[in-house]
């Protein structure tokens, strides 16, 4: 006995997926948005591509912009880069300093003994 299929054969998914998208044929903004992993915001003039990270996921220490501490593995966070950037200017935010990142300060100095990841 072969399985049941829980899909229709027709293309009945495709356009149900049309109707709830708002087009048919599909846009400029579907090629920016990865089925939800990825979206777009403007901060400072600038179209940002912000990714969710979670905490199985992380597996690196990074060092948050925002509150200059460090972020361990396994807690989850951001990434953030510009959309005309570069894979060099991914950064890596806790998601709390990137909600909170207008209302923090320009720019934190850190000691020069401190590591610069």
């Amino acid at each position: 006995m072969s399985p049941r299929r829980n899909r229709s054969r027709s293309g009945a998914v495709k356009s149900a997926k049309a109707a709830r998208t708002g087009s048919a044929g599909g846009g400029e903004r579907e090629g920016r948005e990865r089925f939800g992993l990825q979206r777009t915001e403007d901060w400072q003039g600038e179209e940002w591509a912000v990714r969710q990270i979670s905490g199985g996921a992380a597996v690196k220490h990074y060092r948050c912009p925002g509150c200059d501490q460090e972020i361990p593995p396994g807690v989850p966070h951001v990434v953030v880069w510009p959309m005309e950037g570069d894979v060099a200017d991914r950064r890596h935010w806790h998601r709390a300093c990137w909600n909170a990142r207008d209302r923090r300060s320009a720019r934190l100095q850190r000691s020069r003994n401190a590591p610069r990841y």
